[in-house]
């Protein structure tokens, strides 16, 4: 008698944590990839602090009803600070900065500028007692840095602007959210994290909206379809459902780690400046682009305790 076949399993496929914490991490930094190009179509014809501040009021309508609908109880006093400082850096200091400085230089400039976030991020998160990366993760983490800003020097003929520090000091704000959003996560989970970010940054940011607003309101009644388009996206990529995947992301597979997959925003920036704004995309940027790109797979095979 043959024998009996043994029952297929039913189980779903279940990836590890770290796996699933990077692809997680990669859907985010795909969606943030987008913002700087959507974000200077959109200030070509609307106010920088309308577009910053507007996106995060009408992200703060989505964080509400999401909230409203999943029942979502209020955080505690004890996680204020740390939304304070999510709030502070990726709904307001990031968005304000970067709207002003894509005012003066291109999307494909200012990408490669936002390579210091991967190491901004593990900084905070080692100071915050998160994470304990070792010696040879910094050193691959400082060489893709150092990458990135090789290039931004090379792009501008060895000199930085004003525009340059804006930006440098944007990713810097956004770092320090990101790691308080992470640790943030683990408790609150990402969703509330940034949902309730967004709603605590509200006070600020629908004044600011509403006196932007009334004071060139000719602006806003004129743009085009392209600038509210690309407003849109701002307002629901880039400042809400992005953060669902990155959060997520760095809860699942750890802040350090996974913030390495930001390295490859920058040439993803640049691949979406080429096709939106049609800004040049040379043989240089994807030389760059290789190369910041081992540095990610060099730092999945560094020790990092947690």
């Amino acid at each position: 008698m043959p024998p009996q076949a043994r029952p297929l399993s039913t189980a779903p496929l279940r990836l590890p944590d770290e796996t699933m914490g990077m692809l997680l991490g990669l859907i985010g930094v795909a969606i943030f990839s987008l913002t700087l190009p959507f974000t200077r179509m959109a200030v070509a014809e609307l106010h920088p602090l309308f577009v910053a501040m507007g996106r995060a009021v009408i992200a703060a309508i989505l964080a509400g009803i999401w909230l409203y609908w999943k029942g979502a109880p209020l955080p505690k006093r004890g996680d204020l600070p740390a939304l304070a400082a999510v709030a502070g850096g990726c709904v307001i200091g990031f968005p304000l900065l970067t709207s002003i400085a894509m005012q003066w230089v291109p999307a494909s400039h200012g990408a490669v500028l936002v390579g210091i976030l991967p190491l901004a991020t593990a900084m905070f998160s080692a100071l915050r007692g998160q994470e304990k990366p070792s010696a040879g993760f910094w050193a691959v983490a400082a060489l893709g840095t150092a990458l990135v800003i090789v290039f931004a020097l090379r792009q501008n003929s060895g000199s930085l602007h004003l525009a340059d520090i804006a930006i440098l000091a944007a990713g810097l704000l956004a770092s320090f959210g990101y790691a308080e959003g992470a640790r943030l996560s683990k408790s609150l989970g990402g969703e509330q994290t940034i949902s309730w970010a967004l709603l605590l940054s509200l006070p600020v940011v629908l004044p600011l909206t509403a006196w932007q607003w009334r004071a060139d309101p000719a602006a806003v009644a004129q743009a085009s379809g392209q600038a509210w388009m690309a407003f849109a996206y701002t307002c629901v990529f880039s400042m809400f459902l992005g953060f669902f995947f990155w959060y997520r992301g760095m809860v699942r597979g750890g802040v350090a780690r996974v913030g390495q997959v930001q390295l490859v925003q920058p040439f993803l920036t640049l691949l979406g400046a080429a096709l939106l704004l049609g800004e040049p995309l040379q043989g240089e940027h994807m030389l760059f682009a290789l190369g910041v790109i081992a540095t990610v797979g060099l730092g999945r095979r560094m020790q990092i305790r947690r």
